[in-house]
């Protein structure tokens, strides 16, 4: 599980202009997305600098935040 968040976040921040963060939960979402899948909101952060922040935290600590594809376990 660690090593797919590590990986999520190398491909973040490789190329931070492709996402942005939910300003309610703080996931990073795509660039594209309309309404964050995790919270519903709808305000995001695209802030490059930001977005590469966030990622560095993804790749540091567990998951905290329980995802759709949690539920459907």
């Amino acid at each position: 599980m660690q090593q797919s968040r590590l990986d999520k976040a190398k491909l973040i921040i490789d190329r931070p202009g492709d996402f942005k963060v939910c300003e309610a939960c703080g996931s990073i979402v795509s660039l594209t997305t309309a309404v964050c899948p995790n919270c519903n909101a709808y305000r995001f952060d695209s802030n490059t600098e930001y977005v590469v922040e966030q990622a560095v935290l993804l790749a540091s600590r567990e998951q905290r935040s329980v995802t759709p594809e949690d539920l459907e376990s």
